[in-house]
């Protein structure tokens, strides 16, 4: 029998990667589920529609590439998933105030509310994934953290 060198590791638990996305796809799945189910939207709609929230309301004037720095979606995403949430009557654009060439981003009443409300479940559903986690929650976010701010630019 030749022996086969593909992998790096020889127990699919020791790569990162791997184990990342497992782990990924776990929380995303319940997370799937009830925003497709009680919102009829998806997670990329609701991140934007978070982070805009969130942005708005810690004094930002939002816009599509404040929202990819703040996400790390790709801009071109971010364009095409607010023109879906326009068409639903979730986001609205306006003029920037500062930028001619930007549009700011901001909740339509129709989307604030279902942004307040998603949230809530949302949170609900990251507190009981990662409780389990433990006392080693607050070391799991610092290590995202250090991973995250490697890629700054």
């Amino acid at each position: 029998m030749q022996k086969d060198n593909t992998f790096s590791v020889k127990n699919a638990n020791e790569s990162s990667g791997f184990l990342f996305w497992r782990v990924y796809s776990l929380w995303q799945q319940e997370i799937k589920r009830v925003l497709s189910d009680k919102y009829g939207i998806i997670h990329s709609q609701y991140v934007l529609l978070a982070s805009t929230h969130f942005l708005t309301l810690n004094g930002n004037e939002v816009t599509q590439v404040l929202l990819s720095q703040f996400t790390k979606i790709d801009v071109m995403n971010v364009s095409q998933v607010l023109k879906k949430l326009e068409q639903m009557g979730l986001v609205a654009r306006k003029e920037h105030s500062a930028d001619t060439r930007a549009k700011a981003v901001f909740l339509t009443d129709k989307g604030r509310e279902l942004t307040k409300k998603a949230v809530i479940d949302i949170e609900d559903i990251d507190v009981k994934f990662f409780s389990k986690l433990g006392k080693e929650l607050e070391n799991f976010n610092d290590c995202m953290l250090k991973l995250i701010n490697s890629f700054q630019t």
